[in-house]
C-alpha cells in the first residue's frame, strides 16, 4: 500500500500483457475497436473505439512509472534478501531483494485513470524479485566501463541478451517504431535516444517442459544525469499480447513446423515484466538495478518458479559481464 512517501503503483509495469489497443498506433495495427474481437454492426456502431495514446504520452508514462519504481518504490517495499550474492566472473557482489504484491494492493491502482487507461481487474498477485550490484567503472576483466554497460544492455537490448543468456535461443523483432521515436524529443522529461519495439524472447526449459514465449514491448532511453552522477540508461519490458497479430511467430504458433529443433516446437506463452536501470554514480562506480516479475505459464506451479527465479536473477550479473569480456577480447 502507497504511504506518504511511496507514490501509488502505476499501471503499465504489470504482469497483465497489454493489449495492441493499448499500445500507440503503427501501421500495421487495425482500428484498435477490431483488436478486441468482433460483433455486430449494430453494436459496433454504438460503441466508440478505444482512443489509442499518442507514443509521447505512452513513452512518457512508461519510461516516468519505471524511474519511479527504481528510485522510489523498490527502496521503501523490498526487502533485502541477501547482499553478498556472487555471479562470476563479475567480481561485484550482488544484493538480492524481493516484494509481493497482493491483488488488494493492486485493485488500488489507478487503472482506468491513468496516464494510458486500462480497464483491468487483477486477480493474481505479483512476486517480484531484484538485484543491485555497483561495478568497477574500467575495461577490466570481472567488470566493464560504461561504453561498455550502454553499448550492451541500452543499444540492441534484445538481440544481445540472446547473445549473454544460454536459455534464450530466439529473440524474434516484431515491430518497431524507428522513424516516430527518431523524430520525438522526450529531453524535457529526462529522456532521450528512446526506442520503442515488439519482440518475442524465447526460452528453454528443462525436459519434459515446453518452450516459453514472452512477447514484450522493449523501451530503451539514455536517461539524464542527476546532480553529481553521470550518464544513465534505463530498459523496460512489459507484456504484450500479440496472439492477434500477424508479424508474431511463436505467441501465435505461426513457427510450428517452420523451423529445426526447439525452433520449430509450439511454445507456451508466458509474461514477463521488467524494469533495470544503470547509471554512473557519484563515485564514478557503475550502479546496475534490475526488478522483474514473470509467470511461465503451463502447468508449472508459482512456488516452483519463486525459487528458481532469484538464482537467475543473480546469474545474469555474470552472464553479461563475461560476454562484455568475450566481445572486448575478440576486438
Amino acid at each position: 500500500m502507497a504511504t506518504a512517501s511511496t507514490p501509488p503503483l502505476g499501471n503499465l509495469l504489470r504482469l497483465h500483457p497489454l493489449s495492441l489497443a493499448d499500445l500507440p498506433s503503427h501501421p500495421s495495427f487495425t482500428d484498435p475497436s477490431s483488436t478486441n474481437g468482433s460483433s455486430s454492426s449494430a453494436s459496433t456502431a454504438a460503441q466508440k473505439p478505444p482512443t489509442r495514446p499518442s507514443l509521447a504520452t505512452f513513452l512518457t508514462a512508461l519510461l516516468s512509472e519505471a524511474t519511479t519504481f527504481i528510485d522510489t518504490t523498490l527502496p521503501a517495499t523490498f526487502t533485502v534478501s541477501s547482499t553478498s550474492k556472487t555471479s562470476p566472473p563479475a567480481i561485484a557482489p550482488v544484493t538480492l531483494l524481493k516484494h509481493t504484491y497482493p491483488t488488494s494492493t493492486l485493485a488500488t491502482i489507478p487503472w482506468s485513470t491513468s496516464p494510458v487507461p486500462r480497464s483491468i481487474v487483477p486477480k493474481a498477485s505479483e512476486a517480484w524479485f531484484a538485484r543491485r550490484s555497483r561495478h568497477a567503472n574500467a575495461t577490466s576483466s570481472g567488470t566493464a566501463d560504461w561504453a561498455e554497460f550502454d553499448a550492451g544492455l541500452r543499444v540492441q537490448h534484445s538481440k544481445n541478451e540472446r547473445q549473454y543468456t544460454p536459455d534464450v535461443y530466439a529473440a524474434h523483432a516484431v515491430l518497431d517504431w524507428d522513424n516516430e521515436t527518431a523524430a520525438l524529443d522526450l529531453r524535457a522529461q529526462g529522456f532521450h535516444a528512446v526506442d520503442l519495439r515488439l519482440y518475442e524472447m524465447c526460452h528453454r526449459l528443462p525436459f519434459p517442459l515446453r518452450p516459453r514465449v514472452f512477447a514484450v514491448a522493449v523501451v530503451t532511453a539514455a536517461t539524464s544525469a542527476p546532480a553529481g552522477a553521470g550518464d544513465g540508461l534505463l530498459v523496460v519490458q512489459v507484456p504484450v499480447d500479440m496472439r492477434g497479430l500477424a508479424q508474431a511467430r511463436y505467441s501465435n504458433g505461426r513457427n510450428v513446423g517452420e523451423g529445426q529443433g526447439v525452433e520449430g516446437k509450439r511454445c507456451v506463452v508466458g509474461t514477463y515484466v521488467s524494469v533495470e536501470r544503470a547509471r554512473v554514480g557519484v563515485e564514478g562506480q557503475i550502479e546496475w538495478v534490475m526488478g522483474t516479475a514473470s509467470d511461465a505459464g503451463g502447468w508449472l506451479p508459482m512456488w516452483a518458479q519463486k525459487m528458481g527465479v532469484p538464482g537467475a536473477v543473480v546469474k545474469d550479473v555474470g552472464l553479461f559481464v563475461g560476454w562484455v569480456g568475450g566481445r572486448r577480447g575478440a576486438a
